[in-house]
């Protein structure tokens, strides 16, 4: 029985497939995010899920990719965790740059692959082989117009007073906004950067707003500077992006793409569904 995991921040997809591709079983958890998440943690959310713990010895290959998994150290801590639970399989893990080419970028053709959600990155997929030039440092330094991105800077202008009086008082009837509940949320609780991420919702609904609109603009042009530039033809090639705030704010997104001469490629919510698709066709383990 071979598993496939999609794990971001705030929600894990799992989907289980027989030898012959057949589906056998379609579950979720939160996020394992192994950068902010301790292994006590991780192993209590997959244990506590009844599919993943009824069928967790007959699984034999268990394909991982996750958030927070780019560098060795929380890579092995999760492939720790899974060989405690899954011991009948192999295990491969590797970081969601990983998922969003597998399912956005056609094999052999040139494209940029962009995650933005909860967090964000950016790769370069040569038609064979990923290229990433920008090592993240996570949600505190980086993370250009991601959820948690806005949801720092919303939080930030209203308690800074820079935001405008009608959308202040919205986003105060919207959220709980005590001020020891946020540093509690922030410095205390586990998964901050999905707490900060729970805010976009706000400038999501509210983006006709102008407000809404020139400070989503402003984090998309942050994350192409920063993330997208950086990749001599990326005018040349498609950009492909994968996540809930690309795939809900995508017009905005094209708009701020088409002002400086890029091509938008595919849009995708969550690539679960294309990384079925490339294992049955290229990985028959």
């Amino acid at each position: 029985m071979k598993l496939i995991v999609d794990s971001g921040s705030t929600k894990t997809d799992w989907i289980s497939l027989s030898k012959d591709g057949k589906l056998i079983f379609e579950t979720h958890t939160l996020g394992l995010n192994p950068q902010v998440l301790d292994e006590h943690i991780i192993e209590e959310r997959i244990i506590n899920n009844y599919e993943l713990y009824q069928n967790r010895k007959k699984i034999t290959h268990l394909f991982f990719y996750g958030a927070g998994c780019g560098t060795e150290p929380p890579k092995e801590l999760i492939k720790k965790v899974f060989e405690s639970i899954f011991i009948n399989a192999s295990i491969n893990v590797r970081e969601d740059t990983y998922a969003a080419v597998f399912s956005a970028a056609k094999k052999g053709e040139k494209s940029i692959v962009s995650i933005i959600g909860t967090g964000s990155n950016c790769t370069y997929f040569d038609g064979e082989n990923i290229h990433q030039k920008v090592t993240s440092l996570g949600y505190v330094l980086m993370d250009d117009a991601s959820g948690n991105y806005f949801g720092r800077q919303m939080i930030r202008d209203y308690f800074f007073e820079k935001m405008p009086d009608d959308i202040s008082q919205e986003f105060s009837k919207s959220f709980e906004l005590n001020p020891n509940i946020i540093k509690d949320k922030l410095y205390k609780k586990p998964n901050p950067n999905t707490y900060l991420a729970k805010f976009a919702k706000f400038i999501v609904e509210n983006k006709e707003n102008k407000y809404c609109s020139d400070l989503i603009k402003k984090g998309f042009n942050l994350f192409i500077t920063n993330q997208i530039e950086q990749f001599e033809d990326c005018k040349q090639i498609p950009l492909h992006f994968i996540g809930s705030i690309s795939f809900y704010l995508k017009d905005e997104l094209n708009d701020c793409l088409i002002k400086r001469g890029m091509k938008l490629g595919n849009v995708l919510k969550k690539p679960i569904d294309g990384l079925v698709n490339y294992h049955l066709k290229y990985n028959s383990n």
